[in-house]
């Protein structure tokens, strides 16, 4: 892990989120190599779907790395918290906050003027981080 903050910033619609998959594993790959980079993009795909769905107007996904730890953040237009839905098996979703929670080592809600940000977090070393 660098001994400056590492960072790295994407702002929809206009980049996709297959965009945004791409550029959050290469950033885990190359600047927090203990991280579990499948459990990191697909908190990534499901917090960006969950912005580009749920909320209208543009999103920032944003990953930081220091000292041994690594954040992903998804702010948003919208205040309104992510809400847990009871999955839907014929296809009406409401798996993606359930796995957000799952995958990261903790997860949180801020407020924000104008909306909210959504973020994971995981620390290297710890039970949470595979």
């Amino acid at each position: 892990m660098p001994a400056t903050p590492r960072l790295l910033v994407l702002e929809g619609p206009h980049v996709s989120s297959a965009a945004a998959r791409e550029a959050a594993s290469g950033f885990v790959a190359g600047v927090c190599p203990w991280a579990d980079v499948e459990a990191v993009v697909l908190v990534v795909a499901e917090l960006v779907a969950n912005a580009s769905r749920h909320t209208e107007g543009p999103w920032r996904l944003s990953l930081w790395a220091y000292h041994g730890e690594l954040r992903v953040g998804v702010e948003d237009t919208s205040s309104a918290p992510p809400v847990p839905r009871a999955p839907d098996l014929a296809g009406g979703g409401g798996f993606g906050w359930h796995l957000v929670q799952k995958l990261a080592g903790g997860v949180s809600v801020l407020p924000l003027p104008e909306g909210k940000r959504v973020e994971a977090r995981w620390r290297r070393g710890s039970s949470e981080v595979a």
